[in-house]
């Protein structure tokens, strides 16, 4: 039996009849992911297997690196195909990792191919895939459709023109992409060279001028309308954790004036702005009725050396330690206490914070929208088995996994929409289990039920995007 089988990760027969009868064929809506607008605007051919699997997949540099593989073979200058033999000389090494199952899934799903990859198939393996790269279905849109992607959210600045965006929308009704607005560099006062670069481009964006903070915000709803107009529906926040030492406006304007102004914001100074900002986005966020997302708990940059060597978002991010009760929900209390809490999504990066996260969650419900608080998905270190069942356990025992909206890629590569199916087969032995066990009943219509909508219908329902 080959390694990826049919019933992969179904350690029962009930698991394998929800599987295979309520998840497998739902479509998917991957309502938050990295993926390049540019590349489907262009429909992007990709010429061999490390341009679709390898580039910029900072997941298989962390465990090349751990295999004492060079730099130059994971972000340097050496081939292509020489870069795919060191990963392929690695994936042994993997084992209980969850690049193992992601690898040979993908392999399987995108090029049929069986084999376990290793030094000797990769020759091989390489030559194959390359082979049917070239196929209209291994392309940008082509994979799309092959994976049934009904619905997709990209992650852009304001500052984007949404220029691939509009391409797409005039030209690919296969699949609804749509931009989702992350502000994340509008908080960065304490960095006055970058973030007046970047005010200076949001201005260029917005065509106006941007002096005070009023000007600010001003721009700030400016592209806010015009994401909205192109169908966005989401926001998005990147933070260690949530910002909530509300200062009154005159005191934030003189922050984004001392940094306007070339000199640094401290700490203190920028916490108290990110605050205010993210109050106002809070606002705007509830006022056009879009879903706002918070990304809490990443460590993010901890060797100094290879950021400065590197960049970031090349493999140097690990999960943080912070405490996130305090401030998460005087956020929320406060968004709540104005009238102007959107739909949230809570992701959580630290393990040890998931029930603060998912009985946090359970504290905002209002009744005006099924699971308008959610606790999101396993996300970065804890989209794998484990981390995905911690999440769903702790939902489940906190709230209502019922109305729950399921898995997203959270990706930049366009070989991870097996993710999907990993996370639903993950749910499916979980749910299969406790029936099994007698602790839930044995009705799989019920079960299934639930499992069908967790897959597709409640995001769509919930997240308004107009398909």
């Amino acid at each position: 039996m080959p390694f990826i089988h049919d019933d992969f990760l179904l350690h029962s027969k009930t698991a394998r009849r929800l599987y295979h009868g309520y998840a497998a064929e739902e479509p998917i809506v991957d309502y938050h992911c990295h993926l390049s607008p540019r590349d489907i605007a262009e429909n992007r051919i990709f010429h061999d297997l490390y341009e679709i699997w390898l580039e910029g997949d900072h997941y298989k540099w962390r465990a090349m690196r751990a295999n004492g593989v060079p730099e130059r073979y994971c972000t340097g200058a050496e081939p292509p195909r020489e870069k795919f033999m060191a990963w392929a000389r690695t994936v042994p090494h993997t084992l209980r990792n969850p690049l193992y199952h992601w690898t040979h899934l993908e392999l399987k799903r995108y090029f049929d191919i069986d084999q376990l990859l290793d030094e000797r198939s990769a020759p091989d393996i390489w030559d194959r895939a390359n082979a049917l790269l070239s196929e209209p279905e291994l392309c940008a849109r082509g994979i799309l459709r092959k994976f049934r992607v009904r619905a997709l959210c990209t992650t852009d600045d304001p500052c984007d023109d949404l220029a691939h965006h509009r391409k797409i929308a005039a030209s690919f009704p296969d699949t609804r992409v749509y931009p989702a607005f992350r502000p994340d560099k509008a908080l960065n006062v304490h960095l006055p060279g970058a973030f007046n670069d970047w005010v200076d481009r949001l201005a260029a964006a917005a065509g106006t001028n941007i002096a005070n903070l009023a000007d600010l915000l001003s721009a700030l709803r400016q592209r806010h309308d015009a994401f909205h107009l192109a169908g966005c529906r989401l926001s998005d926040h990147g933070l260690n954790s949530c910002y909530a030492d509300f200062p009154s406006e005159r005191a934030a304007a003189a922050i984004f004036a001392k940094a306007r102004g070339g000199r640094a914001a401290t700490t203190a100074e920028q916490g108290k702005f990110a605050s205010f900002l993210m109050l106002y986005l809070g606002h705007l966020d509830a006022e056009k009725g879009w879903t706002k997302q918070l990304h809490l708990g990443a460590r993010r940059n901890a060797n100094t050396r290879g950021l400065q060597e590197l960049g970031p978002d090349t493999g140097f991010d690990s999960i943080g330690d912070l405490p996130q009760a305090d401030a998460l929900g005087a956020y929320l209390d406060r968004l709540a206490r104005e009238n102007a809490l959107p739909k949230t999504i809570l992701y959580n990066l630290n393990p040890a914070d998931n029930y603060v996260f998912a009985t946090m969650a359970g504290n905002f419900q209002d009744g005006t929208a099924a699971g308008k608080i959610q606790f999101g998905s396993g996300w970065w270190f804890l989209d794998q088995k484990q981390g995905i069942e911690w999440q769903l356990d702790a939902l489940s025992n906190a709230g209502l996994l019922s109305r729950f909206i399921g898995m997203l890629t959270d990706s930049r590569s366009f070989m991870s929409y097996p993710r999907h199916e990993y996370f639903r087969r993950v749910l499916c032995n979980l749910l299969g289990t406790d029936m099994e066990n007698g602790e839930l009943p044995g009705d799989e219509s019920l079960v299934g039920t639930m499992v069908r909508t967790i897959c597709y219908e409640n995001a769509r329902q919930y997240l308004n995007l107009g398909f």
